[in-house]
């Protein structure tokens, strides 16, 4: 059922008297839309009006087509052209020459020229052969020159190498000889210094006093006048004797028969050191000999005797149960 405007009317009355269950609310912007709508149909009827206005123009010209009512079958379309092969061209026959050919005969050789031919070739070949054999004969005689020189060589080194060592040789003898000479030299100088030295020691011996000092008691050992100088000092003796008696270090085997004594020749230096040390005479037991030996060199430093000096040397006597 379609509403009037006094039913509108009154429905509003009633919203605004407040009659109604509830009130509707005034739509915001009422009057702005009332214009956005105006303006929309003013532009539509602008674009109506210009649209009708430009198709009511007549055309120049009219085209019209004609369409037959009857449905036709359109026409087929004609088959592709297929390509033919080129025919290949015929060969043309080839006629042969059935004429036979012409011999033609070889010129026959004349005899004269084959025999000088081949005596020529003969010829060659016996020169060619000639001059291998002579190439062949100066080849081996060129080795054997060759070898022979090498032998000459060979030979002239081995000579000449013998002679060097011939020449060594004899120089290395001469060598020897006088090395041994000059040894045998100094040999006997030694000999002679040493026959001197001992010569002069035995008169020096000879010519000191108190050469028995040593014979003391039974228990002690003996040395030699040499150790008192040739004043004589039996105190200087008896101290030397007891300083090397105290360094002897032998244990006496049993069964020792009697009391060999060792004597030896002692050269000092004048710090008192020990310059040699010479065996005179062996105890006959060789190791109260270097028993004795190394007490001696172990003694040293000597003292000085009553002179303020150490004496140049002394004879050392010792046995071996005097120890």
């Amino acid at each position: 059922m379609a509403l009037t405007a006094s039913d509108w009317r009154q429905s509003d009355d009633q919203v605004m008297t407040g009659n109604s269950p509830y009130s509707v609310p005034k739509e915001p912007g009422s009057i702005r839309a009332i214009l956005l709508a105006a303006a929309v149909h003013a532009a539509l009827f602008a674009f109506l009006w210009f649209g009708i206005h430009w198709q009511s123009t007549q055309p120049i010209a009219v085209e019209a087509e004609v369409w037959d009512p009857q449905i036709k079958d359109a026409a087929p379309t004609p088959p592709e052209p297929v390509p033919q092969p080129t025919p290949e061209p015929k060969p043309e026959p080839v006629i042969q020459d059935t004429t036979p050919p012409k011999v033609v005969a070889p010129p026959l050789p004349d005899p004269e020229i084959a025999l000088e031919q081949e005596k020529k070739r003969k010829e060659q070949e016996r020169k060619d052969l000639q001059r291998q054999e002579e190439l062949e004969k100066q080849r081996k005689l060129q080795k054997q020159q060759d070898e022979q020189e090498q032998k000459d060589k060979l030979k002239a080194e081995a000579e000449q190498k013998a002679a060097k060592d011939k020449a060594a040789a004899q120089e290395k003898q001469k060598l020897d000889a006088a090395k041994k000479t000059e040894a045998d030299a100094k040999k006997k100088q030694a000999a002679a210094e040493a026959a001197a030295e001992t010569k002069r020691r035995s008169d020096e011996m000879k010519r000191m006093l108190g050469q028995a000092v040593g014979n003391g008691p039974a228990n002690s050992t003996g040395t030699a006048a040499q150790s008192q100088g040739p004043r004589g000092d039996p105190g200087y003796a008896q101290k030397v004797a007891s300083k090397i008696k105290s360094n002897i270090i032998f244990n006496v085997p049993e069964g020792l028969a009697g009391n060999p004594a060792a004597e030896f020749d002692v050269q000092l230096l004048p710090d008192g050191s020990v310059a040699s040390v010479r065996l005179r005479k062996s105890s006959g037991v060789s190791g109260f000999d270097e028993a004795v030996k190394r007490a001696i060199e172990k003694s040293a430093p000597y003292p000085k005797d009553k002179t303020g000096s150490v004496p140049s040397s002394f004879i050392g006597t010792h046995k071996p149960k005097d120890q």
